[in-house]
């Protein structure tokens, strides 16, 4: 397990605003003034610090998110977009030009897939979907044209575990970048310090924890993230994904909260997986040794956040899935809705929603059963009452 400790580093940053107010002021502005004109224009080529030239650049609700995302992560600066699926999209899009070629795991969520699959083609960039277990396929599938190297840490809906060192290796050798989506596993694993170039969320999941919005994140240096925002060719700057400074605000005083959610979210989870085991489901955890991942998911992770919220069940039909799922939701185990990450329990059926671009033979390539079904598990205080619940539902179902 690695030594760095996400929630301590957020904690340390001076969160106050020029007004000492514990909470940073939420700033509305989408313009800002300077005193003499030649900073305004020194702005425009990112050569000062702390003034803001206009909220699709920077402002300063969204900067205070990116220094905490920055501190949590172990890199040098952020970014934060209006989606999840803005801030992969965005990340990728800066990396690659008409004939590039991007290496991506196969199993992955599926609008990341069909982004690379579908959209990219019309601009000429190819992506191939390799199983990222199998490292010797990651090697061979590599071409000189591959700029990106794609995965999740946890993949979606499978969980299994990417090699993220061994994967930095691969992709710095070919001259690519490694950009991977940690959406599912915040503060257990810290990709970019493992190696990885990019880090990418979806924190309308588990950073925020509510919800209530939909938002992304972007990892790197400095380099990198002032790049993406340089104002001639800055994928971010030119496209404009930004997120709204108000959502900024909230989801920053839910940051400083998610290391107790992720524990809390973790045990709740191996509390479940241990049942499941006992009680015979077919059942999917990386935090139990049979998991087939086990070993590197500890050889990786930060100490003293669990294994995640995320497991799952095979029902081995659809059809069953379903009708347990419209159970649980009766008896109050959760709710059927796609995301995760949220304080209550969330079950759907992966190969019918979440993963439902990705195309069947591609799903059975890949493993996916089409009875899957994807928990978010939630912090339920009584987490054995959930697992009868859970029980009693695939009991009358079978009946």
């Amino acid at each position: 397990m690695n030594k760095f400790d996400p929630a301590t580093a957020i904690q340390r940053l001076d969160g106050r605003d020029a007004n000492r107010g514990v909470n940073p002021a939420i700033c509305d502005s989408a313009t800002f003034t300077f005193p003499e004109a030649h900073l305004m224009t020194e702005t425009f080529h990112g050569e000062t610090e702390g003034y803001f030239l206009y909220s699709r650049h920077w402002n300063p609700s969204n900067l205070a998110l990116c220094q905490a995302l920055a501190a949590m992560e172990g890199t040098e600066s952020a970014w934060v977009t209006g989606s999840g699926l803005a801030a992969i999209t965005t990340a990728l899009l800066h990396e690659v030009k008409s004939g590039d070629h991007i290496l991506s795991s196969m199993t992955t969520y599926g609008g990341t897939f069909a982004f690379m699959n579908n959209w990219l083609k019309k601009f000429g960039v190819e992506t191939t979907f390799v199983n990222f277990q199998d490292l010797d396929a990651v090697k061979k599938a590599i071409r000189p044209n591959t700029k990106v190297l794609y995965t999740e840490t946890m993949n979606n809906p499978l969980l299994r575990m990417a090699n993220i060192p061994e994967l930095a290796k691969m992709a710095h050798a070919a001259g690519a970048k490694l950009i991977v989506d940690n959406t599912f596993t915040p503060m257990i694993f810290s990709p970019c310090r493992l190696g990885a170039d990019v880090t990418v969320y979806s924190m309308t999941k588990f950073v925020n924890g509510k919800n209530d919005c939909v938002a992304g994140a972007i990892c790197g240096s400095n380099e990198y993230i002032n790049g993406l925002i340089d104002v001639n060719n800055g994928t971010a700057m030119l496209l404009g994904p930004v997120l709204d400074p108000m959502r900024s605000s909230s989801i920053l005083k839910n940051v400083h909260t998610l290391h107790i959610r992720m524990q809390q979210h973790s045990k709740n989870a191996m509390y479940l997986a241990t049942r499941f085991k006992e009680v015979g489901f077919k059942y999917n955890y990386p935090g139990l040794p049979e998991h087939p991942d086990y070993q590197l998911t500890c050889s990786m992770m930060n100490e003293g956040y669990g294994f995640g919220g995320m497991i799952s069940i095979d029902m081995g039909t659809a059809d069953k899935a379903s009708k347990i799922m419209e159970i649980m939701q009766k008896k109050g185990v959760g709710y059927l809705a796609v995301s995760l990450g949220y304080f209550k329990t969330l079950f759907s059926n992966s190969g019918k929603s979440t993963s439902s671009e990705v195309p069947e033979d591609i799903q059975k390539e890949m493993g996916m059963s089409e009875g899957l079904i994807r928990f978010s598990v939630g912090l339920d205080n009584d987490i054995e009452a959930t697992f009868q619940l859970i029980k009693e539902s695939v009991e009358e179902c079978n009946r």
